[in-house]
């Protein structure tokens, strides 16, 4: 496939660092939630087999553009992973190992939904190689399920975490919380049930209204409200402070674990590493000797399916990243990690460095903090973190 260079690129750094994971874009689903935006599509009938064949396909193709890595992550997500045979992920799973150097600590996460049906497959998926598991949970109050469109009860939730929490190494579920008329009192119960139920990793995530989605019809119909800001700041706060409470630390934005449990494929792309993406609609970012390019792939399945037949990849796009743009990615994910950004390593992607006024401006105003090479996001740089990127890349 041709691939367009925009402008010179800077010194490559080393491909290895900020890690190399595998994302593995499983796009089926039982049903299309209303807040969801991601690439999933309700199909009734999926021919499991042709699908194993055509991502081993589409993978092989990518290791021979990447060469030879070591794979400190794999990740199936959706979608929904958990609709997966277990045959099938056991296929993906040995080709991965038979086309890379894969640690023998590689994290492999799956994301699951809690129903009684997809709960059955979990020994099969741990049997498989599966050691962290990643739960769809997204409230545990019943009403609240129905109306996120949610297919599983509060009672099969929890039934459900208690099976994962018994085979799986690891454990994360998410929750969406500023809902519409949520109060304090009642995100502060629910989380701390869920917290009770003897977690290391939650992912809790504003509800938010994107385009195209049902949510995004029914609320610009007035159909429902969400909390105002000042409302969504404290219950982000709020949640903080109950997280802390139990153990977990906010080590990215949306994200709170225990020591040692943060989520290892997601910090390749927070940490700006290169990960392989294959499946309908999956992105990847490679260095390779000549740059590092951006990849992605068909989003409709059918095409995507077509595409690896007949060409051993259904990559849309496959182009090279240029030195501003890396730049921008690379604080742009990195600024919203605890740890920061090291900003001898921005310069290394961007070329050039971050404009001293700037970074003076919004250390400051209280909204960045550095340390030696190191800048971090304060408590309150969190809160307003889109405008403070404008600023500092604009």
């Amino acid at each position: 496939m041709p691939v367009s260079r925009a402008e010179p690129l800077p010194t490559l750094p080393a491909p290895t660092e900020g890690g190399f994971g595998i994302y593995v874009h499983w796009p089926f689903c039982l049903s299309k939630c209303p807040y969801c935006d991601f690439n999933s599509h309700v199909v009734a009938n999926v021919d499991q087999t042709q699908w194993a064949v055509a991502l081993v396909r589409e993978l092989t193709y990518m290791r021979d553009i990447t060469g030879p890595r070591r794979v400190s992550s794999i990740f199936f997500g959706g979608g929904t992973p958990s609709l997966m045979e277990v045959s099938t992920v056991e296929a993906v799973i040995g080709a991965i190992q038979r086309l890379w150097h894969v640690d023998n600590d590689v994290e492999i996460s799956l994301e699951a939904n809690p129903t009684s049906v997809e709960a059955t497959r979990f020994y099969g998926y741990r049997a498989a190689g599966v050691n962290r598991l990643s739960l769809g949970v997204q409230s545990l109050d019943d009403k609240e399920l129905k109306f996120l469109g949610r297919l599983h009860t509060a009672e099969e939730a929890l039934k459900a975490i208690g099976l994962a929490r018994d085979i799986f190494p690891r454990l994360s579920f998410d929750l969406i919380y500023a809902r519409p008329g949520q109060t304090r009192e009642a995100w502060a119960r629910e989380l701390k049930l869920a917290l009770a139920h003897a977690v290391d990793h939650l992912s809790l995530y504003q509800l938010t209204i994107e385009d195209g989605t049902a949510f995004a019809k029914l609320y610009e119909k007035g159909s429902f409200k969400l909390p105002d800001e000042d409302a969504a700041v404290d219950l982000y706060k709020l949640t903080g402070e109950i997280c802390g409470t139990h153990g977990l630390s906010a080590y990215e934005v949306s994200n709170y674990a225990k020591p040692e449990q943060e989520c290892r494929h997601n910090l390749v792309y927070w940490r700006y590493g290169d990960y392989v993406g294959v499946g309908p609609g999956a992105h990847g970012r490679l260095t390779t000797d000549k740059g590092r390019i951006a990849t992605a792939a068909l989003k409709a399945p059918g095409a995507w399916l077509a595409s690896v037949e007949a060409k051993d990849h259904g990559l849309e796009t496959r182009e090279f990243v240029s030195a501003t743009e890396q730049g921008d990615e690379m604080m742009l994910m990195g600024l919203r990690l605890s740890e920061g950004v090291s900003l001898s390593r921005f310069e290394r992607f961007a070329g050039a460095p971050i404009e001293a006024t700037r970074l003076s401006g919004l250390i400051g105003q209280g909204l960045l903090t550095r340390d030696g090479d190191m800048i971090t996001a304060t408590a309150d740089g969190r809160l307003v973190l889109n405008g403070v990127l404008g600023r500092l890349l604009a």
